[in-house]
């Protein structure tokens, strides 16, 4: 009796199981189909948008004859080309994510660098090494908005080989620390006693023709920095890179020396009238700027002497660049002769005007010191 009881139960529930399998099933079926009546209702409507576009002269081809092609691939075929209604209204354009700032230190510095002028050295190798630059000399961030546009000037004349180590190690170095910056080589024709400091002043002017410039660095062609924390940018006052050079046992000569490297934004170098037109010759010229600089209400900034260290390519002075034998009396009338000597009077005419792909050349002829003062 009860075996015959829990048979009728075991019985009674597989009836059940197999009546709530038949719902599902049926539930399943009803909502299968109600799916896929609604995507053959939108595919067929398509179909026919797509024939009454053909009629006013526009043609869709499906291709179902491609390898492992399926329906459901013609499906999605369908539609990406077949037109579809689309609600009207204002469509905003996307929007590009503004490019941040650069950081006031880059991420990529290095610090203290091996400098060596032993290998040789092309300007074929120099290009390969920096494909960004572009040309002038010309570089941008591409991942940041650099606070400022720097002109970089070197006076320049028969140095073709010091050039080249130059560009050599500068533009990596400008490169990590995110400056977006142009170079300009200022070319003196003519073999007459050199002046670079007017040089100086050309490469300044010449620069703002070229492109709107809110800094400026003076760099001799044969100074490489050795650490690339030394940011070669402006700051509140002007700046001093080259405090520790190899040849003075990287130590700075003496407190008002300025030479070699240095930079002025675009106000300081207004401030002070520029640099002085009449240094013929070698030495002087720095003197008679920090004086400038310090007469006008500003203070030279340096760098830590760690960092501010740098390596001179060695040679022979340049034949036309003797040391000039007035320059001590000059550098102490700056007071009286910074006024009437400096870039608004600045006088020089341009011959060439040429872009390299790592740098831009300006050869300009500067005149002719005037003759030197007879001895009886």
């Amino acid at each position: 009796m009860t075996r015959l009881m829990l048979g009728r139960t075991l019985e009674r529930i597989c009836k059940a199981v197999l009546l709530l399998c038949l719902v599902h099933f049926v539930i399943m079926m009803i909502l299968y189909f109600d799916v896929y009546s609604q995507r053959f209702d939108q595919i067929f409507s398509r179909f026919n948008n797509g024939r009454n576009a053909s009629r006013s002269g526009h043609h869709y081809y499906y291709n179902l004859s491609r390898p492992n092609a399926t329906f459901a691939s013609y499906l999605a075929t369908a539609d990406q080309l077949l037109p579809s209604v689309r609600p009207e209204g204002n469509h905003t354009p996307p929007t590009t994510k503004p490019i941040p700032p650069c950081p006031e230190i880059p991420p990529g510095l290095v610090g203290r660098l091996l400098i060596e002028f032993a290998s040789q050295m092309t300007m074929e190798r120099v290009q390969k090494e920096n494909p960004n630059v572009t040309e002038g000399g010309k570089y941008t961030p591409p991942d940041c908005r650099a606070k400022q546009k720097v002109a970089i000037i070197i006076p320049f004349r028969h140095r073709d080989n010091h050039l080249k180590y130059w560009l050599h190690y500068l533009h990596p170095i400008l490169r990590r620390q995110k400056i977006d910056y142009a170079i300009y080589i200022i070319t003196q024709l003519g073999e007459d006693t050199f002046n670079r400091a007017k040089l100086l002043n050309v490469g300044y002017t010449e620069a703002l023709k070229d492109a709107e410039y809110d800094c400026f660095i003076f760099s001799d062609v044969d100074l490489i920095p050795m650490d690339d924390r030394n940011l070669y940018h402006c700051y509140d006052q002007p700046r001093h890179f080259a405090i520790a050079m190899d040849k003075f046992g990287f130590r700075l000569p003496y407190a008002g020396y300025f030479g070699g490297v240095s930079g002025l934004s675009k106000k300081q170098f207004l401030k002070i009238n520029g640099f002085p037109n009449e240094y013929w010759g070698w030495g002087g010229e720095d003197d008679d700027i920090y004086n400038r600089i310090t007469l006008n209400g500003m203070k030279v900034v340096r760098p830590d002497v760690r960092i501010g260290r740098y390596r001179m390519i060695k040679h022979e002075r340049d034949k036309h660049n003797e040391p000039n034998p007035q320059r001590f009396n000059k550098i102490q009338n700056t007071k009286n002769t910074m006024k009437r000597d400096g870039i608004s009077t600045l006088t020089y005419r341009v011959l060439q005007f040429k872009k390299y792909p790592l740098y831009t050349n300006i050869s300009v002829e500067i005149g002719k010191p005037p003759p030197r003062p007879f001895r009886g």
